[in-house]
């Protein structure tokens, strides 16, 4: 997703760095990030820009053209981060270029709005604008693996890129201070420039250390697997003075024909519980064809689906039955059903809903010949 910068806006994406201290491997902007590579996660949103520049270490100038030539202007970067930008800045001197924005290509997760803030805070007259966090934790000084003191937060806010300038101040600002900087808006002030404090984000998160991938794949959901899974169940009325129905006993004039106990409801949720885990129905786990399971209690087939689904580490995000008959009436039964299936699955009792409609006399349970049910279940792992 990206935004449509109004005309004269030019990025400069700075991936230079070797990153030593996000691990071995390749520098940090390279690695995968959920199967993209972070930098290109990091140009993603400024694809509305006029120009987009990507400063790159001279080593990397070969993958950086393979991957991203024709798209954006590739320059080689300096000895330090303040030269890897005067390069970039250097490559647009010569252009309608009037504002600028500089980030950092390992923060891959920047979003419209951030860019916005910095975009629209330059649109309102300011010469430098870059978003940022008010430090709200404790601050402390430490020695040794001790606390040696605290130090107040008041005024003090985490930095976030993209800055944003207005194109000469910024260009004149890096060609007067050629040594080193934390980042532009230092030598924004340097040069006397204003700089406003846009709103930044916490998922605006520079990659710098081997954990901060993991914390991104959780921000992008990379790391959710969600399963949903369906079933549908029909038993016939028989002789009998009772039903089971999601596992309560409800009196009827009739009973439920079945291989088991015919409790339709929780044999849809367990096919639907199977379905999202891929492994069949019930019929593949307890054969009906298995003299044991005659007459046998559905307890058992709805718990060991709860289990399996337990181990191959998945929670239960929500389940739902709908049971289809013109009697019994279900309502006064619908409370006990739902505490009865989420005591057997082991779920909270707002996971799981039981309902229940007619088919408005049509069909077999509108003539009263048996029940019907449908089950959705919901699993989530990560």
């Amino acid at each position: 997703m990206s935004l449509n910068a109004p005309a004269g806006f030019a990025a400069i994406v700075t991936a230079a760095g070797r990153g030593s201290r996000a691990g071995a491997g390749d520098p940090k902007q390279w690695r995968p990030l959920a199967g993209v590579p972070v930098l290109a996660r990091a140009l993603a949103p400024f694809a509305g820009f006029e120009r987009i520049v990507l400063v790159v270490h001279p080593d990397d100038m070969g993958r950086a053209i393979d991957l991203f030539a024709g798209s954006v202007t590739i320059v080689a970067g300096g000895e330090t981060r303040a030269a890897s930008v005067r390069h970039g800045l250097l490559s647009l001197r010569d252009s309608a270029i009037t504002h600028v924005l500089i980030h950092d290509g390992a923060r891959p997760l920047v979003s419209d709005e951030v860019i916005g803030g910095v975009i629209a805070a330059l649109q309102n007259g300011a010469q430098a604008a870059a978003p940022a966090l008010p430090v709200s934790d404790a601050l402390w000084r430490g020695e040794g693996g001790r606390v040696t003191g605290t130090a107040p937060r008041d005024g003090l806010f985490r930095a976030q890129t993209p800055q944003g300038f207005a194109f000469q101040p910024i260009l004149a600002a890096h060609l007067a201070h050629p040594h080193d900087a934390a980042d532009d808006v230092e030598l924004a002030r340097l040069a006397g420039l204003h700089v406003a404090i846009t709103t930044g984000s916490e998922d605006n998160l520079k990659i710098t250390f081997p954990a901060d991938f993991a914390r991104a794949e959780r921000i992008l959901g990379a790391g959710m697997d969600i399963r949903l899974g369906n079933g549908y169940d029909v038993h016939a009325f028989g002789p009998g003075d009772h039903v089971w129905l999601c596992g309560v006993r409800v009196p009827h004039d009739a009973g439920l024909v079945g291989h088991s106990d015919a409790d339709v409801g929780m044999h849809a949720l367990t096919d639907a519980i199977y379905g999202a885990l891929a492994q069949g129905d019930i019929g593949r786990h307890f054969p009906p064809s298995d003299p044991q399971w005659k007459g046998a209690d559905s307890t058992i087939f709805l718990r060991h689906a709860a289990d399996l689904a337990r181990s191959r580490g998945f929670s239960f995000g929500n389940c739902d039955v709908t049971l289809i008959c013109e009697a019994p009436r279900i309502g006064p039964h619908a409370a006990a059903m739902q505490a009865r299936l989420a005591e057997i699955m082991d779920v909270p009792q707002d996971r799981v809903s039981v309902k229940a409609t007619t088919s408005e006399r049509l069909g077999f349970t509108g003539r009263g010949e048996g029940i019907a049910a449908i089950a959705t279940a919901a699993l989530l792992k990560g």
